[in-house]
């Protein structure tokens, strides 16, 4: 059975140690805050579209490894992204696809990944990438993005679904700056 993206973002955080994570807008950031709140998260509050890359140019310019969690209305708003990512290809990212079909923060309106396979995109733009749909795959993928240098990107169809979480109690520039003293560490 397909994962909900709190199931997923909570699998992939059971990996993280050391690694920068640029979350996207809305409830996937909350989610991410509610499973484990980091000075290395990066919770983007209000640039729908923009996670990839944000993460994207934090993995061209620090040594260590920066994951992106992104939506799939989020990739299809901003698919250059992944034309850019496949072209410069940083030395280690990961981005996470969570393809829900569904616009999640705004109320899960259907999205066009019904009838635009991510996964087959970001192969296309020269991305070494994953598509995964159960949990099983989604624990081994991520192993395997983690171990590896190199740019991967993990798609990992999901089910609809917003976890009830409570709002990030951090002001964007409090985010912001513990973000920006951590990675300075």
């Amino acid at each position: 059975m397909e994962l909900t993206r709190y199931e997923i973002i909570k699998i992939l955080m059971e990996y993280v140690t050391d690694e920068i994570v640029v979350c996207n807008i809305g409830i996937p950031s909350k989610e991410l805050f509610k499973i484990n709140d980091r000075e290395k998260n990066f919770y983007m509050l209000g640039s729908m579209g923009l996670s990839s890359s944000i993460g994207h140019g934090l993995a061209l310019s620090v040594n260590e490894k920066v994951i992106a969690i992104d939506g799939d209305g989020s990739v299809l708003m901003n698919m250059g992204s992944l034309a850019t990512i496949g072209k410069t290809t940083p030395k280690d990212f990961l981005l996470l696809i969570v393809d829900n079909c569904a616009y999640g923060s705004t109320g899960n309106q259907e999205t066009h990944s019904t009838c635009t396979d991510l996964y087959q995109v970001s192969k296309a733009c020269g991305i070494d990438s994953i598509g995964v749909f159960n949990e099983e795959q989604l624990r081994d993928a991520v192993k395997l993005a983690l171990s590896e240098s190199g740019t991967k990107v993990i798609v990992a169809k999901a089910r609809p679904h917003n976890e009830n979480v409570p709002n990030i109690n951090l002001v964007p520039t409090e985010i912001k700056h513990r973000f920006m003293n951590a990675i300075k560490k």
